[in-house]
């Protein structure tokens, strides 16, 4: 049977000659040109909406919502140059608060939803903040200290003032049309390490992305996004935010908390063509739904051992059909995807592509299109961005990945010496991620300098490899893979109906606890090199603590001979 399926060829293939907006590599240096090309070009197409109703935009109207609500600024004082925080949960008036900074030579400030009050107030501190559009379900996040700070603190979903300094209001605030090198964002990402930067991003940074999503993925004004990510993240910012406006399209989003059941109505109302997801989302629905169902059909099970072609084609396309039946692209990015999922994603004919990137590059750094992902890479060099290999192993190949192009940060705010230990002299850009590159330029990611563990005869051992085969277990919520006096344990969170801490102390806790112990270690020490064996396994009982984009605090987790001895390397240094 021919490997195009029919809901492919439909939504995939027969796109081949979309509206080219402008030739050649000709594309706009600045937010500013950006919001006044599309406003110009599409006019009073839609572009966007809540789901459910309510806000909703044309280009026109929300660029002269854009001009209006900059006014209301310059009339405070807050001229060019003034940061403009954002705290709010996906929306329309998000971008629109955004371009109101943005495109008039303000910088904006985009805050994760997700982040606690004491990183919201080191934010604000921090990047000297003078205006905050926050919506009624965060504003609580803020502390009584930051708000009387502020000059505007400004509802989100009405754009009503919830407080504002009337002896600023002296109608004397400017504005300027930016550069390609002027700032247009702060965008701060606390990492897995703890300590908190400020990555300053320019107008030429986040425009290279637009055409770089654009190289990648040809969209046109006929697309319908979805957004679902925090759009505070670069990934969701550039791809499902910015990108759009250069094409025309409309960008839909979720009013109410995005449970599986208003994700699944929503997608069936919208038929999105593009979705950016994080691997979490996909791995959810692979481990819930599509192996549960597998495991409980006896034709399913025949189906995969006889002719597992037809298997893959049927539940790829009922996969395909949840998501709306539309789709061209769904893109894959944020942390790294489970070599098994997207073996399954790869043979059921999904429109998966992954990408690869960073903060500090705004984001995309490599990406594998719809159709030429390989498994367990992150693809080739994004639209002209540089990328190599520095220092590459002789025996294994493995070296930390690097990158110069128009996508890299102007640095770090206030942080000239962290900026310098990152970006050499040259513009390149030090990942800090170890990766491999094949003969064809496709980039393997392996992990990370500051994760790696070294083992015994000096060989680079990568928890997140391992982490990866245990995330991949049944009753498996997730892990982290650290060293305690020099032996491999793997900290495991299992899912509540697998291991019942109410039990804890009983004799049916211990014996359920030391069958799951086994079966992780058995699995895992069958499956890697005798070097990376793990030698026990802790169950926890409450979660991890991670970031504000869910990654675990790493740093925390440290067997405290490990800090003290990596705290010397660094006095030494």
């Amino acid at each position: 049977m021919s490997k195009r399926h029919p809901y492919r060829i439909r939504n995939i293939f027969v796109r081949c000659n979309p509206v080219r907006l402008i030739r050649g590599d000709h594309y706009p240096q600045t937010l500013r040109k950006l919001l006044e090309t599309s406003s110009e070009r599409f006019g009073k197409r839609p572009f966007s909406k809540f789901i459910e109703g309510g806000q909703s935009y044309t280009y026109t109207s929300f660029k002269d919502t854009c001009d209006l609500q900059s006014q209301r600024l310059s009339r405070f004082g807050i001229s060019a140059g003034d940061r403009v925080a954002i705290l709010s949960q996906n929306m329309p008036n998000w971008t629109l608060a955004f371009f109101t900074a943005t495109a008039f030579g303000r910088v904006a400030i985009p805050i994760l939803p997700d982040s606690s009050t004491n990183e919201i107030t080191n934010i604000l501190r921090h990047s000297e903040t003078k205006v905050l559009y926050v919506s009624k379900r965060l504003l609580p996040k803020v502390s009584e200290e930051c708000l009387e700070k502020l000059t505007l603190v400004i509802d989100i979903e009405d754009f009503s003032f919830i407080k504002k300094d009337k002896e600023a209001f002296q109608c004397d605030g400017w504005t300027k049309f930016p550069n390609a090198d002027s700032l247009a964002a702060i965008i701060y990402t606390s990492g897995t390490t703890g300590n908190a930067k400020g990555v300053m991003l320019s107008h030429r940074n986040l425009c290279h992305n637009i055409m770089a999503a654009h190289k990648a993925q040809r969209c046109t004004r006929k697309d319908r996004f979805m957004s679902i990510l925090p759009m505070a993240h670069t990934y969701e910012m550039a791809l499902g935010c910015l990108y759009p406006i250069y094409v025309g399209a409309s960008v839909h989003y979720i009013q109410k908390p995005p449970t599986p059941s208003i994700l699944l109505g929503a997608m069936k109302e919208v038929r999105p063509t593009v979705i950016c997801v994080v691997p979490l989302i996909i791995e959810k629905i692979y481990r819930k739904s599509i192996v549960p169902t597998l495991r409980k059909s006896r034709t399913l099970r025949w189906m995969k051992k006889n002719i597992p072609w037809l298997l893959y084609y049927l539940v790829g396309r009922r996969l395909y059909r949840s998501f709306g039946g539309c789709l061209t692209f769904f893109g894959i990015g944020g942390s790294k995807l489970d070599p098994e999922v997207e073996t399954f994603l790869k043979r059921a004919g999904f429109p998966y592509a992954i990408g690869y990137g960073l903060t500090e590059c705004a984001p995309l750094v490599s990406n594998a299109l719809v159709g030429r992902t390989r498994v367990g890479s992150v693809g080739i060099p994004a639209y002209k961005v540089e990328v190599k290999i520095a220092n590459p192993d002789p025996e294994t190949g493995e070296g930390e990945v690097i990158c110069r192009g128009d996508n890299v940060m102007l640095g770090y705010y206030k942080d000239p010496e962290r900026t310098q230990s990152v970006i050499d002299d040259d513009g390149w850009f030090h990942t800090g991620d170890i990766a491999t590159c094949d003969k064809d330029g496709y980039f393997f990611l392996r992990g990370r300098y500051g994760s790696t563990i070294i083992g015994p005869s000096g060989e680079n051992i990568y928890p997140e490899e391992i982490e990866t085969l245990i995330n991949g277990m049944e009753g498996v919520e997730e892990s982290l893979v650290t060293e305690k006096n020099g032996r491999l344990v793997a900290k495991v969170k299992f899912d509540e109906n697998v291991l019942n801490w109410d039990l804890a102390g009983e004799e049916q806790f211990y014996a359920d606890l030391a069958s799951l112990r086994k079966n992780i270690m058995d699995k895992v020490n069958s499956l890697v090199g005798k070097n990376s064996n793990i030698a026990d396994v802790e169950a926890m009982k409450e979660p991890f603590d991670k970031t504000a984009t869910h990654k675990i605090r790493r740093f925390k987790y440290k067997d405290e001979k490990e800090k003290s001895k990596e705290n010397l390397q660094k006095s030494e240094k």
